[in-house]
């Protein structure tokens, strides 16, 4: 089977998207088909196994509180149409099918079977309300469509009724797993509570830096590590940190994905306390594959992930004391935080990415199969008219 897969952003920079397509490839490939990866590429950097075609020069765009980087060109639909038409797929799997202009330009382009993937859950969905009427002519091109979780379902069958399948994201638990290797200097007894993600005002970093002032307080032999990269919001909790005045709460800015596990191994709790915009919690689940317990937000994406009480806790977003007080009781529990870090381990095995990269397979096939039977129905019903 020859499979395209269409990425909106910039391919050369990490990202959920990315990661996932990254995944869906490996597997697809070590089973034997045959995949290209349609994408912006603002840099060769990629995978020697994986054939990316670069598709526009990516510039930086803003929505719901986080910048993503995509491409821009009158040129680019007849780009991405003159590649669809050479490549001749079998499956084009398009993420994020109506962002514009690539996705969309490739589902318009397509003629073979074609797959979407909806990852966003954007909370106030003004795109979706002044493209509707037009969005809704392209949708009868997808054969099959997947939600990331019941958060993304809900964003987009509310805009754009239909049915879809929910296939979630997926962790590399042959990568993520537990460990008690630390890093050597959080190795000298103190509790440590991690976070990973960009600094953008939507992740609620601000909140638990304050939730940390009360435990450092209570608890004073615990350190706080945030791990992801700066933005325009990382100023603002810099000057946060210096006006607490409190100690022992680490920015390590951005770390790579070979050294990001050394990270997770070093954490007794991971804190993830998003105000909102969260489709799907993956960095919870790299932390749960790690036998880590979970402190987050109450928030959709994440709800999908967590059960409260039982691999992790949730509180209400924007709530301080209410973020401090679920920390307190993990920190302070011993064997709450191991009955939670097993229990949110063999959840992670659920979302392994063999198995999230099977049920798209399958998928693709049960798609395969409908179109052709709608062919061959076609193909009779005309036979019968012609002879009538």
């Amino acid at each position: 089977m020859k499979i395209g897969l269409v990425s909106p952003y910039d391919f050369s920079f990490p990202g959920g998207v990315n990661n996932h397509i990254k995944y869906l490839a490996k597997y697809f490939l070590k089973w034997g088909h045959e995949v290209k990866i349609l994408a912006p590429q603002s840099k060769n950097n990629n995978e020697s196994t994986l054939s990316v075609i670069p598709h526009g020069h990516p510039f930086p765009w803003s929505s719901i509180g986080t910048v993503s980087r995509i491409p821009i060109s009158p040129w680019l639909p007849f780009q991405v149409r003159n590649t669809i038409r050479k490549e001749t797929f079998d499956i084009l799997h398009v993420h994020e099918p109506l962002l514009p202009l690539l996705p969309l330009s490739a589902l318009l382009s397509s003629t073979c079977t074609n797959i979407g993937t909806f990852h966003a859950y954007h909370g106030t969905p003004y795109f979706y309300k002044f493209t509707k009427r037009y969005l809704l002519r392209c949708l009868p091109k997808l054969h099959g469509r997947i939600a990331v979780s019941g958060a993304a379902l809900q964003f987009i069958s509310s805009q754009l009724p239909g049915e879809y399948r929910i296939i979630p994201n997926g962790v590399d638990t042959t990568y993520f797993k537990r460990s008690n290797l630390r890093r050597p200097e959080f190795n000298d007894g103190k509790l440590n509570i991690l976070f990973v993600g960009r600094l953008e005002k939507r992740k609620g970093v601000d909140y638990l830096i304050k939730a940390y002032a009360d435990i450092k307080y209570k608890l004073p032999q615990t350190r706080l590590i945030i791990v992801g990269s700066g933005t325009r919001w990382s100023q603002a909790l810099n000057t946060l940190v210096k006006d607490i005045n409190i100690p022992d709460i680490v920015f390590t800015g951005y770390v790579d994905d070979n050294e990001i596990l050394s990270y997770y191994h070093s954490a007794d709790v991971f804190c993830s306390p998003a105000i909102f915009g969260e489709s799907f919690g993956i960095v919870l689940l790299e932390a749960m594959a790690c036998g880590i317990p979970i402190v987050a937000s109450h928030i959709a994406g994440y709800a999908d992930i967590v059960s409260h009480g039982d691999d992790g806790l949730l509180t209400e977003p924007c709530d301080k004391d209410a973020l401090a007080g679920s920390l307190l009781q993990v920190l302070e529990n011993p064997t709450l935080r191991l009955e939670m870090g097993d229990k949110g381990e063999r959840k992670a095995r659920l979302f392994d990415w063999q198995n999230i990269a099977g049920k798209v397979m399958a998928l693709y096939q049960e798609c395969i199969d409908q179109k052709k039977k709608r062919g061959r129905s076609r193909s009779i019903e005309h036979s019968i008219t012609f002879v009538l």
